[in-house]
């Protein structure tokens, strides 16, 4: 199948600044994907080049296979891009600019308005329609931005920072939307400052710094490889020997608390529980901790996401 985005060998400078020096990256048709990294790492320049917004320098980028600069008319067509700075003409009221960025791709106003009509409504930005940009507050501006970049009902979506600066209410109402849309079978590439928002909504991940990819993979994989988990559980006092039934774990022992070092605890705790209770032992209470997106992303770039 071809994929909805490929990226290989990507380089790009700015004069003395290199921004990638040679990002290769696959996203299937229909796939919800993070490209994560800290500031300057390289991820709107991405973003930029597969919207026909920056020239690179070498490599290639192709759209459903086509190429995004030899073909550039129809890889444009395939994508809607949510920014994330506001760069809407603020002197018209919403409804026209939905219609407005219509109208740039080829759709008449009397066919766009089902779409306007169905956005604005889904957006929560019915009551709205007729408001200048420069009235809404932040959140209102973000769903504008999304209901822009869906106007034309593309088969790619880019969401650059699209919960930056909104309530966690409205985060959550997002998250949904996105979600939904996904299901949908639309394509999905986001950007977040927001760890959590990527290990929740994503099925696979890219994390790039200074311009080069330094792992990919679904979040679960990533933190299962990278990250450190354990098991804590505290048994009572028993004349189990319990050294020869748990020869085969990894665990150290402080008076009635074990503690497991595991990649996966979901997977180890029954087999544990087992072990232990097979040999006599009273399980008072047992504990998980498992290492988050955040923890993988510290430990490979050694800053922040915001850094």
């Amino acid at each position: 199948m071809t994929p909805a985005i490929s990226i290989r060998n990507l380089k790009k400078s700015y004069e003395d600044t290199v921004a990638l020096k040679g990002i290769d990256m696959t996203i299937g048709d229909g796939e919800f994907f993070g490209l994560l990294g800290p500031n300057g790492a390289g991820k709107t320049t991405t973003i930029n080049i597969l919207t026909g917004l920056v020239r690179k320098n070498e490599g290639n980028t192709e759209i459903f296979g086509k190429d995004t600069v030899k073909d550039y008319r129809f890889t444009r067509s395939q994508v809607g891009i949510s920014a994330q700075e506001f760069t809407q003409d603020w002197f018209f009221p919403l409804d026209k600019l939905l219609y407005f960025q219509a109208g740039y791709y080829g759709i008449p106003k009397a066919k766009a308005k089902d779409r306007v009509d169905e956005l604005l409504s889904r957006l929560g930005l019915e009551e709205k329609r007729e408001s200048r940009l420069r009235q809404l507050s932040g959140g209102m501006k973000r769903r504008f931005q999304i209901a822009k970049a869906l106007v034309h009902d593309p088969r790619i979506l880019i969401l650059d920072e699209p919960t930056a600066g909104v309530d966690v209410e409205l985060r959550h109402e997002l998250w949904q939307y996105f979600r939904e849309l996904h299901q949908a079978g639309k394509t999905i590439l986001l950007t977040t400052h927001y760890i959590e928002e990527a290990e929740m909504l994503c099925e696979n991940v890219t994390i790039i710094d200074k311009g080069r990819v330094i792992t990919e993979g679904s979040p679960k994989a990533l933190t299962n490889q990278l990250g450190k988990a354990g098991i804590t559980i505290n048994v009572t006092d028993t004349e189990a020997d319990i050294e020869s039934c748990l020869k085969d774990f990894t665990y150290t022992r402080e008076d009635g608390r074990l503690h497991f070092t595991t990649q996966d605890p979901e997977e180890a705790m029954p087999e544990i529980i087992n072990v232990l209770t097979r040999q006599g032992c009273h399980i008072q209470r047992v504990e998980t901790t498992k290492s988050s997106l955040e923890d993988v992303f510290l430990s490979l770039t050694g800053k922040g996401i915001n850094e």
